[in-house]
């Protein structure tokens, strides 16, 4: 089973990527062959600043190292060094009617958030879909808000087989977290940096980390009344790091009263203090050793280029190329 998922380098990650992508692929990697890659070519739709890019690639890279994949299990490289995929996306734009990109509402979400629009913007899809495809994947984690975008993926592999032949492309399959594939933000809406709602997981001091969670949006029940856990943002996230036990008698908590939610936001900052603290103690240790970081970037690219080619070869056998 091939397992594949990507990342964008948007800067430094927040939780709801760590929670929504990056902790789920990390676990995956002990299941099948995995291959992750950092989306560089999906990124120069919004990042136009080419020393921001490289810098945002470099870090993530090493954020991802951090956060426990392991270059033993999984196979890691940045996008741009398999440039194979472009060529793929380009093969499958040519079978992809305009239908399954117009009715993609990422788009415009996208726009509506202030994006420039671009053709790179509306086929993002396609890009999306030849990553997938290149490199005959089973399985795609995803979180709600791409299952569109992987449902388009299927039916562009369906519609290629369909005109050069049974089984020449994977189709693969989702697989959703259904408890994490979208985590709040400080606001309750989808964690976002864009909504400047998000809680960083290696950039946030202490004392940041703590101002922040303060600012979690709760209702004005006063100290003694009960307090209902069901649709609480504070329980929510403090679900993604703490255990069973813990969440229930924070739950049982609410339900009772007599604590305000200053408490329970003291307990979340701990709780998300303390399970990260062992990542960033990693990172410091890995961004003092750039060297392994390129390394582990370089050797992924080999193996994950001996694949596409391999894949790349049947498409172009298969169009008359």
């Amino acid at each position: 089973m091939r397992i594949l998922s990507g990342i964008q380098p948007s800067g430094s990650p927040h939780i709801g990527n760590y929670f929504g992508m990056m902790q789920p692929a990390i676990r995956l990697q002990e299941e099948g062959d995995a291959f992750y890659f950092i989306a560089d070519y999906h990124s120069l739709t919004s990042t136009h600043d080419a020393v921001t890019l490289r810098g945002n690639v470099h870090d993530l890279a090493i954020d991802f190292l951090a956060c426990g994949l392991d270059p033993e299990k999984a196979t890691f490289w940045k996008q741009s060094d398999v440039p194979e995929v472009t060529e793929l996306a380009w093969i499958l734009s040519c079978v992809t009617p305009m239908g399954f990109l117009e009715r993609c509402v990422s788009y415009k979400d996208k726009i509506a958030q202030g994006i420039s629009p671009s053709h790179g913007l509306f086929a993002y899809p396609v890009l999306q879909a030849a990553d997938i495809m290149l490199f005959d994947s089973n399985v795609v984690p995803v979180g709600k808000d791409q299952k569109q975008h992987l449902e388009v993926t299927r039916d562009i592999a369906q519609k290629f087989n369909d005109r050069y032949g049974e089984d020449l492309l994977v189709v693969p399959e989702p697989r959703i977290r259904e408890e994490t594939a979208t985590v709040p933000g400080l606001d309750g809406r989808k964690m976002s940096k864009s909504y400047d709602n998000s809680i960083l997981i290696f950039e946030e001091t202490e004392k940041k980390l703590r101002k922040k969670i303060m600012k979690i949006v709760t209702d004005s029940t006063e100290v003694e009344q009960p307090k209902n856990p069901e649709g609480s943002y504070i329980v929510d996230l403090y679900r993604l790091v703490a255990s069973e036990a813990a969440v229930k008698e924070m739950e049982d908590s609410f339900r009772a009263g007599g604590q305000g939610y200053g408490h329970y936001k003291q307990q979340l900052f701990e709780a998300l203090r303390d399970h990260f603290a062992p990542m960033r103690e990693q990172r410091e240790k890995l961004a003092a050793d750039t060297d392994y970081v390129e390394g582990v970037l370089e050797e992924g690219a080999k193996k994950a280029r001996t694949k596409a080619r391999e894949v790349i070869a049947r498409v172009r056998d298969a169009v008359g190329m």
